[in-house]
């Protein structure tokens, strides 16, 4: 449960204060995930195959009735039963439930990386949402900002200050952010059906996002020590140990097995003698011993366990340099997006103090409506260029996460 727990707010270092709304959807995306209801069926089945492997061999019961019945001192022989039963060496049974209890171990650390790649797609889901969100935000904010301006240019074509052209540009460039605005709307329903599906609902369900983000003044502490126990990895000592065990189970198979039996024979009485033991029935126990001569098979075995260690410990390497590329490329893209914002945001203040100098030349009587919308093409410019910086600082945060995070 603790586990869980963790891996649900995994990504709450990251977003400190935006977490609630995004831990919630996580949790309801794990509970109706049909991927990860399905792997915890493999792994039940798995366990199941605990039980399964701790049984016996199938008992051997025979019976015989004799055509031609062979004469004994004691009568004749009528009918035989049999019952054998077949006991593997010492420690074979326990040494098959290891085995079998580690490729359950094995699905379930799969159950652990398909719950953090979940959370991961959620996330960047949601930050795609939000982006849109805030970018929408933005084109209103413009858009108002243009109806002011074109008031002012009417009012300077009432005094002879402009002209006519200048409020039909304003009103050009009216359209094309109602256009922009329009198809940010399209994208957000088809975002929106992507984030519904992750969480395996209704498509048209309407998402909740937070209304503003910012990138944190400092960012969080993250120990690439700990990529060592991302799941991903650790599929792979998981997997070793089931070589192992499988090994282990390859020698106690080669070892003899034990049979222990009883043969009972029913003997009818001799008519032409009258004895003690007349008739008596006999009763035989036995023992067998089932020894390996050819052990061909199990050196084969033994030879492919070796093989197959080998090949997961250059898997290991392979995907710990994946996984180490993909943190140093997060990590750097991260750092791009906090540059990013914060020359976007002195841009930004520079083209508002731009806005304020025309105000007051309008104040003054003259405004060149050109300037204007130059100035509201490079507002609009530099505010969508830092909601992305922001979309891209806590994606990456969220995929540095998924990396290090216990």
């Amino acid at each position: 449960m603790k586990k869980t727990l963790l891996l649900l707010l995994f990504f709450s270092t990251a977003l400190g204060a935006y977490a609630q709304t995004l831990e919630l959807y996580l949790k309801e995306a794990e509970l109706n995930s049909p991927v990860i209801q399905v792997m915890e069926l493999r792994y039940n089945i798995a366990r199941e195959k605990v039980n399964e492997v701790n049984t016996l061999p199938n008992t051997t019961i025979g019976a015989g009735y004799f055509v031609s019945e062979p004469e004994t001192r004691t009568g004749p022989q009528r009918a035989r039963l049999s019952v054998t039963q077949m006991l593997p060496w010492f420690g074979t049974i326990t040494a098959r439930e290891n085995y079998a209890s580690s490729m359950a171990e094995a699905e379930y650390v799969e159950i652990a990386i398909a719950k953090r790649k979940l959370a991961l797609s959620v996330a960047q889901s949601y930050y795609t949402l939000y982006a849109n969100k805030a970018k929408q935000d933005v084109l209103d904010k413009n858009v108002q900002l243009l109806d002011t301006y074109e008031k002012l240019a009417l009012t300077s074509v009432e005094v002879g200050k402009a002209s006519a052209v200048d409020v039909l540009k304003l009103q050009i460039r009216q359209n094309e952010l109602q256009q922009q605005k329009e198809v940010l709307e399209q994208q957000y329903l088809a975002e929106q059906a992507v984030f519904n599906n992750l969480l395996n609902r209704e498509e048209s369900i309407s998402v909740e996002v937070v209304g503003e983000m910012d990138i944190p003044v400092e960012d969080p502490m993250v120990e690439k020590e700990t990529l060592t126990l991302n799941p991903e990895l650790l599929k792979y000592d998981q997997l070793y140990e089931s070589v192992v065990q499988s090994e282990l189970l390859n020698q106690k198979e080669n070892a003899p097995s034990l049979g222990i039996g009883l043969d009972y024979v029913t003997v009818s009485e001799r008519s032409d003698m009258d004895f003690s033991d007349n008739g008596k029935d006999i009763l035989m126990p036995m023992v067998s011993l089932s020894i390996p001569i050819f052990s061909n098979r199990v050196k084969s075995v033994t030879k492919q366990n070796q093989l197959r260690q080998k090949e997961i410990e250059l898997q290991k390497t392979e995907r710990l340099n994946v996984l180490e590329n993909a943190f140093a490329k997060a990590v750097s893209q991260r750092n791009e997006a906090r540059i990013a914002h914060a020359t976007q945001t002195k841009n930004l203040q520079q083209a508002k103090d731009a806005e304020e100098i025309l105000i007051k030349s309008y104040e003054t009587g003259t405004i060149d409506f050109n300037d204007v919308l130059d100035i509201q093409e490079l507002q609009l410019k530099f505010q969508t260029n830092q909601i992305q910086s922001i979309q891209l600082y806590y994606v990456q945060s969220a995929i540095i996460n998924y990396l290090i995070n216990k």
